[in-house]
């Protein structure tokens, strides 16, 4: 897989109540309500990438992100080749910064992470509303089915903005409260190239974060990375840290 399709980033939930609705906006709209930080977040990420003839890579990162001004920092801790690098995002810019050349260059959403498949959009907070629109509406739009023991609504979802990665998504969330079970993106003939499953949540503070996840990259057969959480916190993080001069302190 790849992180390309995964509308994760963090997630952060605060558990809803069952969902009644059935019309695929609710759904995204519900989507977009647990994956809204509803306070700060920072927490070490390791990714464990597998490629195909390459080997184990893994990538470790502290990552900090606050969705009331859309904002997100990440600075690698690990491996050596990596450490001190950084990105950062304020609203619709985004920048890279190289430790070496102790510069920061303005990228797009879909600049690779370290070199991993994981991009800069898979760090933001996601807004199906604003990016996708339902395939289609009506009794027939949401199938129900059961992945591994769990019942789950399933749904397709189409692009109504140019600046996504996948112009076609379909989702399986949890019908008991709606949390995201499985992902699949597609390219704009069809072709799945992605596919993501959320394994596991942890609950800190009464709110729900998704502490494990397994992305699978469809168009190179046998590339898959797993993504997992520790130490969070959901303290509040200080304004200064969402510069570019934090970054560049942090990774002196």
């Amino acid at each position: 897989m790849s992180f390309k399709s995964v509308a994760f980033a963090v997630l952060l939930i605060a558990l809803p109540a069952t969902l009644s609705a059935q019309t695929v906006t609710s759904l995204m709209q519900k989507i977009d309500s647990v994956m809204e930080l509803k306070s700060n977040i920072t927490a070490k990420v390791e990714l464990t990438q597998q490629r195909v003839n390459q080997g184990t890579r893994v990538i470790e990162m502290l990552y900090r992100r606050r969705d009331i001004d859309d904002a997100f920092m990440i600075v690698m801790t690990g491996p050596e080749i990596e450490k001190g690098n950084g990105y950062l995002k304020m609203g619709d810019n985004f920048w890279m910064y190289r430790k070496n050349t102790r510069t920061f260059q303005h990228i797009n959403r879909d600049e690779s992470i370290g070199g991993t498949d994981a991009s800069a959009e898979d760090f933001e907070q996601k807004k199906l509303m604003e990016l996708y629109r339902p395939a289609k509406e009506g009794p027939d739009a949401i199938k129900r089915e059961t992945l591994g023991k769990i019942p789950a609504y399933k749904f397709e979802i189409r692009a109504k903005a140019n600046n996504v990665k996948y112009p076609k998504k379909v989702y399986w969330v949890r019908q008991d409260n709606g949390l995201p079970l499985k992902e699949e993106a597609y390219s704009l003939s069809g072709t799945l190239m992605a596919t993501n499953y959320y394994l596991s949540y942890a609950n800190v503070d009464n709110h729900f974060i998704v502490n494990r996840a397994l992305f699978i990259d469809e168009f190179e057969k046998g590339n898959k990375t797993v993504m997992s959480l520790s130490e969070v916190s959901l303290r509040p993080i200080d304004n200064s840290v969402f510069t570019k001069a934090y970054l560049e302190n942090l990774s002196k």
